[in-house]
């Protein structure tokens, strides 16, 4: 008779601080939650084989680089982890090299974003991602020497640390950036596949990216659910005219500033499971690195996530006080 198989152990699950005294060090990198001229987000859909979140449907981002700006070099110094034009820069420049968009201008002084088109763009990213050129002597060559990237226009959106038991960690930069409507035939704004790390880019509201989360069709990690939820609150209102796109745009702004989702540090724990098999993952701490620094995360959202062995599957965003609740009161039923 053979031995009966034990389950896989979930490659993402995600536990406590106190089990792991030694994580592995987190990457500085960047994200850019993309809003197009009508107001709908850029997701990108991971390849199998990628080292980090395969298969999955995420910002374009990546890994900042040494081109991008100096960051200290101790995990624990706060600097390491703040919003930085060394981000900015990283963010803008992994924004052109997985899906060509190109976020830079003639100058401080202009209003519109440089045109570029395609083919030298195409060639533009195959050097840069090869290290034939850095992005900025790129930048110089194709335009001019006083084009700038566009880091003024990025507004900080949360920052994440990946959880201390992963393996491969990061400390995240999200940022959120609106095309502006007068960009809409703007060729730097086309997004194209790189076709190396990342599969055909998409364009589509923020509701339909979780809609087709909570159905099973795609991937979400938490960090992707819980921003594209934030963002579909507003943006997926009543009203598509350029003025209620303005205003959903503005609308959004407010919140962010308000709520002080641009100071928000957070490092996801894992806190109870339910009946459904998901666990309930806390926000409210800034992850070990950042324990004694006097940033704090997020307090009001949980998210709710099953592990697999594919990946996060059945997430979902809630009050923490009722979801907590409503855990309790199951428990105590039982």
């Amino acid at each position: 008779m053979s031995k009966p198989q034990s389950n896989p152990k979930p490659k993402f699950e995600v536990r406590g601080y106190s089990e792991h005294k030694a994580p592995a060090p987190a990457s500085p990198s960047a994200s850019t939650l993309l809003i197009s001229p009508t107001n709908e987000v850029l997701l990108l859909h991971r390849v199998q084989t990628s080292s980090a979140f395969p298969s999955a449907h995420v910002f374009p981002g990546g890994n900042l680089e040494a081109s991008d700006g100096d960051l200290p070099s101790d995990p624990k110094d706060v600097g390491r982890h703040k919003d930085s034009l060394a981000y900015r820069t990283g963010a803008i420049r992994e924004l052109f090299e997985e899906t060509g968009i190109l976020l830079a201008r003639s100058s401080t002084s202009a209003k519109s974003l440089l045109r570029i088109s395609r083919d030298t763009r195409r060639s533009g990213r195959e050097a840069v991602h090869s290290h034939k050129l850095t992005f900025k002597d790129w930048l110089a060559h194709t335009s001019s020497a006083d084009a700038v990237f566009d880091t003024d226009r990025l507004i900080p959106f949360t920052h994440w640390v990946t959880p201390p038991n992963v393996p491969k960690r990061f400390t995240t930069q999200m940022y959120i950036y609106f095309v502006d409507p007068s960009e809409q035939g703007n060729p730097s704004v086309r997004a194209t596949a790189d076709r190396i790390e990342t599969m055909a880019p998409e364009w589509r509201p923020a509701r339909d990216w979780l809609s087709r989360a909570r159905s099973g069709e795609i991937i979400l990690f938490p960090p992707q659910f819980l921003l594209l939820y934030l963002v579909s609150e507003i943006l997926d209102g009543p009203g598509d005219s350029p003025e209620d796109i303005l205003r959903k745009r503005e609308t959004l702004k407010q919140r962010i500033e308000k709520e002080g989702w641009g100071d928000k540090y957070i490092s996801p724990i894992g806190t109870s499971f339910g009946e459904d098999g998901r666990s309930v993952l806390a926000l409210d701490k800034p992850g070990p690195e950042l324990k004694e620094s006097g940033l704090k995360g997020e307090d009001e959202y949980v998210v709710l996530v099953k592990f697999n062995k594919e990946g996060p599957r059945d997430v979902e965003v809630g009050l923490r006080k009722e979801v907590l609740k409503e855990r309790r009161e199951k428990g105590s039923k039982l």
